[in-house]
This record gives C-alpha cells, structure tokens and sequence, in this order.
C-alpha cells in the first residue's frame, strides 16, 4: 500500500484495546454465547476460519452472519482460501493450486486465467461474509524437498510468480475482498515444515533479493497486507524467525522495501514460534519485530494470556502506544476498504465459476516421460493409499474409494491398498503376468530414497516433486479437487490430452527425503 498511515497521540494509549490487534479461531460451527462475550468483551475484531467451523453453506453464512453481529463493523473474517489442497470451504468452486496455474504457463493468456481464478475466489468468500484471503502465495518453489509449500507455490520462477500471483491478487481486491501474500520473506527454500519445527534459510540478503525477495517487492505497493515466515534467516538475524525479527520485519520490509499495509504473523501456535517462545511472548516480540495482527488461535485461555501479555507490554513500555496505534490504523484501512458486505452469488455466475475452475484445472494437467493413457479394456493393476487425513494445513487426500472412481468402465482391474504408500514395495505391484500397473500417489510426502516401485504409469494426485522419485511415465494433475479429478478421468479415457509444462524443475532427485 502506497499511503502512509499516521501515527495518534500516544497519549491516548489509556484507550487502547488488544483486541484490536489480535486475530484469534473460535471453537465449533456455530458461535456459542461464551464466545461471543468472550470477542465482545475483549473488543476483539479479527477471526479465522478453519475446517473446524465450516458445516453446510447454509450453516456457514449463518456462522458469518452471527461474527459479525459480534465484531462490528470492522470486522476483519480471514480464511485459507488458496486452491488446491488448501482450501477451507470446499462447498463453492475449487480452485486449482497456484502450481496447476504455473502450469499452464505465464504469458498474458495464463495471468488471465489466474486473474479470472483469483476474482471467482474472491466472488465465492464475499458471498459467504469474507473480507480476507490468506493467499496468494509468492513463495518460490526453489526446493523440490519443500514439505510444506510443494504445488501451493506458482513456481520455482520468480518473475513468473510475480505475474500470476499479481494477477490473481488484483482480481481479488476488485472483487472486494483483501488478499494477504505469504510467506514473507520467503518459504520456499526449506527443508522442515513450520507447523513442526523452526526452518533455517542460510541466505544472505543480496540471494535473498535476487531470488525469494522479488515477488515480494515487485507486489509490495499493491498487496494490502503480508503474513511472515516462522524462519530463521541466520544471515539477517541468527537467533530469531522473521515473524518475531525487527531487522527482517522493520528494517527489511519497513524500511528497505517501504511496506506499510498490514502486516500479520503466521499462526503462533505453530512449534516453531510456540515451542520456544510460547504463544503470549511470541505475540509481544511479533509487535516489537513490526507486525501488525498477531494471529493467537489457541484455547480461549491462551487468547486471554495472549491479550494480557500485550496490555502488559504495552503497560511497562516494552510496546509503544504510538506503534500499536498505527497498527490499529492499518487494520481499520484495510476494513474500511474491504468490508465484510455479503452479495449474492447467482447461481449461473456460479455454475460459470465452477466450469472456469475446471477448465483452468484441465489447462494444468501434465504428462511426462511419455505417459499414456491405458487402452480401453486394458488388465489393470491399481495400487494406492487406504486413506490420507488432513495434516491440519492440507485437507485431507483422496480415499482409495474416490480413487476407483477413477477407473469405471475398465472390467479388469486388480485393487490393491497400502496404509502407507511410503513403505510400499516391488511387491505391493505385484507378479509380472501382462497387467498395465498404476501407482496412483494420493498422499503428500515425498516417497523415500531407494523406493522400489516400478510402475507402467504413476499418477501424481497432489506433491508433484513425487515424480522425481519413481522412474515411470507419470501424469501429473497438480491437486485431487473434483476439477482436477474431471480432468483426470478425461485423460485416462482418451478425451483430454495433456499440455501442462512444470513450472518447476520435477525430473532430477536433488535432494534424498526420509
């Protein structure tokens, strides 16, 4: 954001709330009365949406309807609506994932159809009664062993996730709804997963500008809002992640890349900030570092501790009231300007959303190393996973029982299940008696060094750096959404073929994976 928001007079700072400041989930699909006290009493402004929350469509607009009733009319609603596997309300149309968009390239007729994409999203969540979309992405996928980021990325080039996720980021705000790019400065280079443990990007700025850093400043006067990276960057601060770091947040998005929307940190309850400094600390160095909007889900007591350790700071001096006053402002801008104002979503613009994620979907499908479908009436033998449960980021994977789906109409075909495709063998294959095999790889994770399995096709349903791991022609359909699996049954049947080009490198192993 290009204005620059004025500091109050610090001595009002007797008047000021926490809450104001805080973003904080809230238990089960419907807003309970001690919940509703509990937002009220703290003056609270800001909710989260998760799977958790979210039952029928119906159910969810009533939800919305009740938040804000409570919040006010500044109300700032956010939700995990990205596409791919990380979408929360599954009920509106499907986005593909950022990488099934890079898929289809970066030239003006790939930003349109991620622009189109971008402002369907958006039409989807203002209908509902949401302002805030954590996504795009501009993270760049430079590590194929990235068990976190994977095909949420647009690609491993960092102009071209400039030009799609800008694309898709403009779309949005015209629709009314706010954007918050992520992960700032940079999630693409890691080897861990935040959610689990703290990541180190050994980097130094001037790489980190040639590379991580460039969608991030070519966005910066556009993107209302950045949501930080739980990442230790030890070249620019060695003993704390960006999203509590005053160099990385103050000095480099601040100053250096002139930054002035909002800023909000990760979730603090994610091991790496919460293990070692614990969410209502972490929450006090988060404002110090230069965020705006800690985000503090948790239990309600731990959402009280987080407001009490803030009014604490604020009370000895260690959090200045002119800086939580700006704060305050950059957050009542962007709820100003993105205001919680449900519209109706037609049904034909729905069904005209819907066919354009399909389509956008088909556009992305993959097929290397000479993939082809299998013929009409061919033997099969299909191996796949039981199950995959959602890692609390992702939702959950495609059931071995969607996957048959797949293969109606082929007569013979020998199912096999595994609990873990991972741990999966040559045998698991089965004998060699003329059988066409398929793997098809509905979980996440990487499979390990040394896998043995040799299919005659593999069918990548979701991390698509999986095709470095099995040496077999490979179809790669980028997400296991019901456009993606459309343009899967397509193309096993002959009736779609397949132009997507990685916009990431796939073929080399470059890094061994447990």
């Amino acid at each position: 954001m290009s204005d620059t928001v004025s500091a109050p007079d610090p001595a009002t700072s007797a008047d000021f709330h926490p809450g104001r400041l805080v973003m904080v989930d809230i238990p089960g699909r419907t807003l309970d009365a001690e919940t509703a006290a509990f937002l009220r009493q703290h003056r609270i402004r800001a909710v989260c949406l998760f799977r958790k929350n979210l039952g029928s469509e119906a159910e969810v607009r009533q939800l919305l309807a009740d938040l804000r009733a409570v919040l006010g009319p500044q109300a700032l609603i956010g939700i995990d609506q990205e596409g791919g596997s990380v979408v929360r309300a599954t009920f509106v149309p499907q986005a593909p994932a950022a990488m099934a968009l890079g898929a289809a390239g970066s030239d003006a007729a790939a930003c349109a159809q991620a622009e189109a994409v971008g402002a369907a999203v958006a039409r989807a969540l203002r209908h509902m009664g949401i302002n805030w979309n954590f996504a795009p992405v501009l993270d760049v996928n430079s590590n194929p062993a990235n068990p976190v980021i994977g095909e949420r990325s647009f690609g491993a080039d960092p102009d071209a996730v400039t030009r799609l996720a800008g694309a898709w980021l403009r779309s949005s705000l015209r629709e009314g709804v706010a954007c918050c790019v992520k992960h700032f400065p940079g999630h693409g280079d890691t080897h861990e997963d935040s959610h689990h443990a703290l990541p180190t990007v050994n980097k130094s700025l001037d790489e980190l500008v040639a590379l991580e850093l460039r969608p991030f400043a070519a966005l910066a006067s556009q993107a209302p809002a950045m949501m930080t990276a739980h990442i230790v960057y030890p070249q620019l601060d060695a003993e704390r992640p960006a999203t509590l770091s005053r160099t990385v947040l103050h000095g480099l998005l601040r100053q250096r890349l002139g930054y002035d929307g909002v800023v909000i940190t990760d979730a603090l309850m994610m091991q790496a900030v919460h293990a070692r400094w614990g969410h209502a600390r972490a929450a006090v160095l988060a404002l110090q570092a230069g965020a705006d909007m800690p985000l503090a889900q948790g239990s309600r007591d731990e959402q009280a501790a987080t407001l009490q350790a803030i009014a604490e700071a604020l009370g000895d001096g260690r959090l200045q009231a002119a800086e939580l006053h700006r704060s305050a402002a950059r957050l009542d801008a962007l709820a100003a300007a993105y205001p919680v104002d449900p519209q109706p979503y037609p049904e034909a613009q729905r069904r005209a959303d819907d066919a354009l994620m399909h389509t956008a979907w088909a556009r992305g499908l993959t097929a290397l190393r000479d993939a082809h479908p299998p013929a009409p009436g061919a033997r099969l033998r299909v191996l796949t996973q039981d199950s995959v449960v959602s890692d609390g980021v992702s939702e959950a994977g495609l059931p071995a029982s969607a996957v048959r789906g797949l293969f109606e109409g082929w007569a013979d075909v020998d199912w096999r299940t595994v609990p873990d495709l991972r741990a999966a063998t040559a045998v698991d294959l089965g004998p060699a008696d003329g059988r066409l095999t398929v793997l098809v790889s509905n979980h996440r994770q990487r499979y390990p060094a040394g896998c043995t399995l040799r299919p005659d096709l593999h069918l990548v349903l979701w991390n698509p750096f999986q095709v470095a791991d099995i040496p077999a022609p490979a179809l790669v359909t980028w997400g296991y959404a019901e456009g993606a699996l459309a343009a899967l049954a397509a193309w096993l049947r002959g009736r779609l073929d397949a132009h997507g080009v990685p916009p990431a490198e796939l073929e080399a192993k470059t890094l061994e994976t447990a």
